[in-house]
């Protein structure tokens, strides 16, 4: 009875937070995700020591990310999906050589480490966290844009090709060498679900769709809906892939047309308690007391500045046609690491590969550029929208002019 208590209590500090802390945010011009992420550190062990990161709580931020981004599948269609591809492509293989190639060489001039565990770090600065930027993304009510669709769709490329990246490392730190076959593996399985989902599932949804009653009279749909999103993100993690890539998926092949609204409003309670949890769970994982030692101060505030600095070339590098704003839009999309990159951490931390201090030197990057992220990007999308919206202005005056001249 006493630890049901306990969880109990953890999860209405946590909930609680989440929801104060983000209201404030927004009460200050900022996404409600960075009161969220700030709650966590607040609440957590590195300041008032009220909740500590569990497996279950854990479980519940993995669950929560899980529905984060089947509703931003939702929200995006396969065809505008398709239409950015070459350029999303191309976005995420620039934005994991640069991030590799700094941060392994930061860690081998710094302290002069070893090559498993520069390949690590360098891994850990590879990770995009799309939960991140989805968030900010869906609350703006930008995720049809363009750019949107470039940054989703190279995260979800992102996530394959840091997987590729962390097998090589990490048979590189166990055995010393690579193995080639598991590689192949992980691409063929890689190629296999996702052609299967689009060429064999999205059919088969669109046939399904049009049998299933109208959501606004039950919930069969919601039901289909979340066995979908469960069943391909545990296909997903079963293959190797991040469980919330299959949800991102799901939600990309589940068109229901005129009746995706209902659906959505049947999804929102459940995403509303639970997505807090996730951003929640990645400020309690910040250590403070690490920082005290100025060796990983300095270390952190390079890693930081590389972390940013890549990607956000990897968005002017690729999109430069876009114009200034959109690659850089596009860039900073691309920042978060969130949970992606903690992951790969505590791999390497388990391994012996990196040492207690490079964790929390890489947990520090992964907050500190999911924290500082969000209102980056508020700001560029204003001024994007503005500007668009300027033009738009100017357009219309030259043609009513134009129109009294002709009168």
């Amino acid at each position: 009875m006493h630890e049901t208590t306990e969880v109990l209590a953890g999860l209405f500090l946590m909930f609680a937070a989440a929801k104060v802390m983000g209201y404030l945010a927004e009460r200050l011009n900022q996404p409600a995700v960075v009161g969220e992420i700030l709650a966590g550190v607040l609440i957590g062990p590195s300041v008032l020591n009220w909740v500590h990161p569990t497996e279950f709580t854990d479980l519940l931020a993995e669950l929560a990310v899980i529905v984060l981004l089947f509703r931003v599948g939702l929200e995006v269609n396969v065809r505008e999906m398709m239409e950015v591809g070459l350029l999303a492509l191309g976005v995420a293989v620039v934005g994991v050589v640069l991030p590799f190639v700094a941060g392994s060489g930061l860690v081998i001039y710094a302290l002069d480490a070893d090559l498993p565990t520069a390949l690590f770090m360098g891994s850990a600065m590879v990770a995009t966290s799309v939960g991140i930027t989805a968030r900010v993304l869906a609350d703006l009510g930008q995720l049809q844009r363009r750019e949107s669709r470039t940054i989703l769709g190279a995260a979800v490329i992102d996530d394959v090709l840091g997987l590729l990246v962390l097998a090589m490392v990490a048979g590189i730190a166990t055995t010393g060498s690579v193995s080639w076959a598991s590689l192949g593996t992980i691409i063929g399985l890689t190629v296999a679900f996702v052609a299967g989902v689009l060429l064999v599932g999205r059919p088969l949804m669109l046939r399904i769709n049009g049998r299933l009653p109208d959501p606004a009279q039950g919930y069969t749909v919601f039901f289909v809906a979340v066995v979908l999103m469960l069943g391909l993100a545990t296909l997903a993690a079963q293959i190797g892939l991040a469980a919330i890539v299959g949800a991102f998926f799901a939600g990309l092949i589940l068109e229901l047309g005129q009746r995706q609204h209902a659906l959505d409003h049947q999804v929102q309670p459940v995403a509303e308690f639970l997505v807090p949890f996730f951003f929640v769970s990645v400020g309690m994982k910040v250590e403070l007391d690490a920082f005290m030692n100025a060796q990983t101060l300095w270390l952190t505030l390079a890693v930081l500045v590389l972390a940013m600095i890549t990607k956000v070339a990897a968005g002017w590098l690729v999109a430069f046609r876009s114009g200034w704003l959109s690659s850089s839009l596009i860039g900073v999309g691309m920042m978060p690491r969130g949970e992606v990159g903690i992951i790969v951490a505590l791999m390497g931390l388990s391994l012996g590969v990196i040492s207690q201090d490079l964790y929390s030197v890489v947990v520090a990057m992964s907050v500190i550029t999911t924290i500082v992220a969000p209102p980056i990007l508020k700001v560029l999308l204003t001024r994007i929208v503005r500007q668009e919206a300027a033009s738009h202005s100017g357009a219309l005056s030259g043609a009513g002019v134009q129109g009294d001249g002709g009168h």
